[in-house]
């Protein structure tokens, strides 16, 4: 409802329409009512032909005119109000509204109402039984856009007066009191003349030809006395009718007291009116008492203090409570309405006490934001009428408040509810709850601010949903994969994304904006992790690591060095997008020994693959192998050699300071990690046992140092030859001269050819016939023995031309996946097959009549999706001359190559087809 100022010329206009009820001569009485009931007749049948817009409702309340505008007809709209004044139109503005007698609320939602005396400003009143009043109201987009008008009509009869009837509302305190004219045929003419003379002698400005209203005298202070005019331009309204007298009084005018009145503070004005006939003078005691306050709150509970009895408004002790009863907005509830929505009135000594629920549906809750927190209040309009009557007075009052209460701030944290599922890999999440009228505006990510509507463009999927309270709150959903969400690591193979947000909202009508941070967490084992494998030969050991997938994302630490480029170029390190490999030779600094055998020695090489950032370690992996090494030597002339290997065992070792048993024999040559010796028999204290034929000389490398305890480890490695006795030796020689052209003989035999799968990399033991078809898991290593059996001749060997791989036993089905071409590994497969050494041992007496090889465990595939079935491996065998020069089959690089680097393809050719193939198949392989 909007404000004016122009109102006082308006209102003495209507109170000079007023005062003509009170014209004592009953002709001009009787043409005014008989005038005003035809008019009010026709207000009446206008008012019921009237069709109010929907949305908008007329109550007569009593003495009190309800006007009610709700959401449909209100909602986005700006409104103004008139009153109609036959032919003037007065805007209802904020001074107007409490001189006059009108007061009106809104809620957020867009619903309004009016509250107008009976005895406004702007009424047609008839005889004080019929009242008729018409409001304009404008509704328009805003103060400065076109607006649309509806004219609205209410005629209210309220006949039910009470000597004095004193309204309380939000912005005013109106009391009309019963006004009697003297009959004038009670004085005879003498008595008229003697008043009139007493009258003049003590009031003569008093001295006038008619009853009329005079002055007001206001008992705050001090004693003040205004004309009406003088009230009037104060704010004071003062209007007379056919039967009682009006004084209206906006709240804290300079004459209203404050009281305590049993606790409850209070706004009293206390005023007397005069009226005055050249005659006489009547005076009316116009005083009217509202709280102010006298409200308690809980969480729950709203408690409302009303004096029992309002002492500024009793001239005596004595009274009688005649009927006392609640309601909201102006409008009387029953008692079962009051039990069904929890409302309570009780009577002390001393007070009415009304209990009112929070959150009851005859109130509203509104937003607020101080200091950019998010806030509620809760807002009621209870009522309470009360009807006493003074023991000794047979005068009456009517006494109703119309109490606006509004609870103090209550905080309302918003609540983010996460309803993420890691594992689809999307944040979900709602926050709430709010009133209707908070609005989510923008959210802040890490990378900047979206709006709403750029937040559901970019896939956020920004929804708002309601609740069947009325509250609501919103929905959205962030994918992990977006650049606002931010990773990081809470494990090694745990991904933690991480969504920091700042929701920004608004409390309409105001504008008024607060923010709420939050964070949410996500934890996914979603990282597979970088692995290593490896295979040695008889020099070197090779290593493959996976990267997973995160790529090349960690440092590689070889022995107790990070991996430099010196160092990747020294082991033929080389990469791509997933994997990694290097060969790293047994004697490599890098590398440590573990044990040592007179003819071997054991090695190891550990890697770690760490993440930079955490310094967490991803992997930790260790080969060990054994490599021959021949750290004896004993000859014939009485010469031993040793050679002294450092072990991890003795980490504190310097090989520089071994000596042999004599402490004067120290090493012919050491660095750090080895110590060469060289003595004859019988020096250095070298000592000699006799078993059967053979004759042992034996001598001990040890450390210098004292072992201090019994945990200093101390070095020791035993040096032993053996020497036969009485051994017989046959030479041979012939006088015939040296055959300068070869002789080549051909010969003939039979071949039997096998091949076997191992369980392990020992090659120690095979899978039986009855153990097929063997079952392997995807990339679980296979191990492939292949062996020319029955034969001893040395010259011969066994050479791998090319192995594949199918689903059937038939050899030349399809589909087919090469494993070895041409005596090499197929470089097109990622998991590229690897070649094992095979050394003497008391199983092979001919290392050259045996292959062997690795592959990883796989399936075949169609359109990208792996078959589950088995698989066989099939091998060409071709058995060679070794003691050729010119079989160039026999030095096929891949099959024996000394390191990495060494690698060389050699194409087939005619002359391979004089030399004998075989062919072997292995039993089924099913993959798990």
């Amino acid at each position: 409802m909007q404000i004016s100022q122009s109102f006082s010329s308006n209102l003495r206009h209507a109170n000079e329409e007023r005062l003509l009820a009170s014209l004592p001569l009953v002709s001009i009485l009787y043409e005014v009512k008989r005038t005003l009931w035809l008019l009010l007749i026709a207000a009446v049948i206008r008012a019921q032909k009237a069709s109010h817009p929907h949305g908008l409702d007329l109550e007569c309340l009593g003495n009190i005119l309800r006007l009610t505008l709700d959401q449909s007809l209100l909602w986005g709209h700006y409104l103004e109000v008139d009153a109609i004044n036959g032919t003037d139109t007065v805007p209802i503005t904020d001074s107007v509204a409490s001189q006059c007698g009108f007061g009106m609320k809104s809620d957020p939602w867009g619903n309004a109402m009016l509250f107008a005396s009976v005895h406004n400003c702007f009424a047609q009143n008839m005889d004080d039984e019929m009242f008729d009043l018409t409001l304009r109201l404008r509704l328009s987009g805003s103060p400065m856009s076109p607006a649309a008008m509806h004219t609205v009509s209410k005629s209210c009869t309220y006949t039910q007066w009470a000597s004095r009837e004193i309204i309380c509302n939000r912005n005013y305190m109106e009391v009309s009191v019963r006004r009697q004219v003297p009959d004038l045929s009670e004085f005879s003419e003498e008595e008229k003349l003697a008043q009139d003379q007493e009258w003049v002698e003590t009031a003569p400005e008093a001295a006038v030809s008619s009853l009329q209203l005079w002055k007001v005298q206001f008992h705050g202070v001090t004693e003040k006395t205004m004309s009406i005019e003088e009230a009037h331009s104060r704010g004071y309204g003062l209007t007379v009718s056919t039967s009682r007298l009006l004084l209206r009084s906006p709240y804290s005018t300079p004459e209203t007291l404050s009281l305590d009145v049993a606790g409850v503070p209070m706004q009293v004005i206390k005023a007397t009116t005069y009226f005055r006939r050249k005659w006489m003078v009547k005076l009316l005691d116009s005083s009217a008492a509202c709280p102010t306050g006298g409200v308690t709150f809980t969480e729950e509970m709203i408690t409302w203090h009303l004096p029992l009895r309002i002492s500024p408004l009793l001239s005596s002790r004595l009274y009688t409570m005649v009927e006392y009863h609640v309601g909201i907005d102006a409008k009387r509830v029953d008692k079962a309405m009051m039990m069904a929505r929890g409302y309570k009135l009780t009577l002390s000594d001393s007070h009415f006490i009304l209990e009112l629920p929070v959150g009851s549906i005859d109130g509203y809750y509104k937003s607020h934001a101080p200091n950019y927190q998010y806030h509620i209040t809760y807002s009621i309009e209870p009522m309470l009428e009360i009807i006493w009557k003074e023991d000794d007075l047979y005068d009456d009052t009517r006494y109703k408040v119309l109490f606006p209460i509004t609870t103090p701030l209550m905080p309302r944290v918003p609540h983010v509810s996460d309803e993420t599922v890691p594992e689809q890999r999307i944040f979900r999440f709602s926050v709430g709850t709010f009133l209707p009228d908070v609005e989510l505006v923008n959210i802040t990510f890490a990378t900047g601010v979206l709006s709403v509507a750029e937040a559901n463009a970019r896939g956020f999927n920004v929804q708002e949903y309601s609740f069947s309270n009325g509250s609501k709150g919103f929905r959205l959903q962030v994918p992990f994969s977006d650049p606002v969400v931010l990773k990081g690591n809470s494990a090694p193979d745990v991904t933690v994304y991480t969504l920091p947000v700042v929701f920004g909202f608004l409390v309409l009508p105001e504008n008024t904006p607060f923010p709420h941070p939050w964070v949410l967490e996500a934890a996914l084992q979603d990282i597979v992790l970088p692995t290593a494998t490896g295979t040695c030969d008889l020099e070197y050991f090779y290593v493959l690591v996976e990267y997973g997938n995160r790529g090349h994302s960690f440092v590689t630490i070889v022995g107790q060095r990070e991996l430099t480029a010196a160092m990747a170029e020294e082991y033929s390190y080389s990469q791509n997008d997933t994997h990694s490999s290097m060969a790293v030779h047994f004697r490599s600094p890098d590398a440590v020994f573990e044990m040592v055998q007179a003819s071997s020695v054991r090695s190891r090489l550990d890697l770690v693959l760490k993440d930079p950032v955490n310094n967490w370690n991803l992997n930790d992996f260790s080969l060990s192998c054994s490599f021959p090494m021949d750290l004896i030597e004993c000859f014939s002339n009485g010469t031993m050699t040793a050679l002294a290997v450092k072990v991890e065992s003795v980490p504190d070792l310097i090989p520089s300071q071994l000596t042999l048993r004599d402490s004067r024999c120290k090493p012919a040559y050491s660095d750090h990690v080895f110590a060469y010796f060289s003595f004859n028999v019988n020096s250095c204290g070298t000592t000699r046992k006799f078993f059967s034929n053979v004759m042992m000389y034996e001598n001990e490398v040890s450390s210098a140092r004292v072992k201090t305890s019994a945990a200093d480890d101390q070095y020791l490695f035993t040096v032993s030859c053996y020497y036969d006795i009485n051994a017989n030796y046959t030479m041979a020689f012939s006088t015939k001269p040296k055959i300068l052209e070869p002789i080549t003989v051909r010969a003939t035999g039979i071949f039997a050819v096998r091949m076997r799968l191992a369980l392990d990399s020992s090659y120690s033991d095979f899978y039986l016939d009855e153990h097929y078809p063997v079952v392997k898991y995807l990339r679980e290593p296979l191990y492939f023995e292949v062996e020319l059996m029955q034969a001893t001749n040395l010259q011969v060997e066994l050479f791998l031309e090319n192995c594949w791989a199918t689903s059937t036993q038939d050899r030349a089905s399809f589909p087919k996946w090469d494993l070895i071409m041409d005596s090499c590994e197929n470089l097109d497969d990622p998991y590229h097959t690897i070649f094992h050494p095979v050394s003497a041992n008391s199983r092979v007496q001919f290392p050259s009549h045996f292959k062997r090889f690795e592959i990883k465990m796989f399936s075949f595939t169609t359109d990208h999706v792996a078959l589950t079935g088995q698989i066989f491996v099939h091998c060409d065998v071709v058995i060679c001359d070794a003691s050729s020069s010119a079989d160039r089959l026999c030095s096929m690089a891949c099959m024996n190559r000394q390191s990495m680097t060494m690698r060389k393809r050699v194409q087939r050719s005619a002359e391979y087809s004089r030399h004998r193939r075989e062919y072997v198949t292995s039993g089924p392989v099913v993959l798990a």
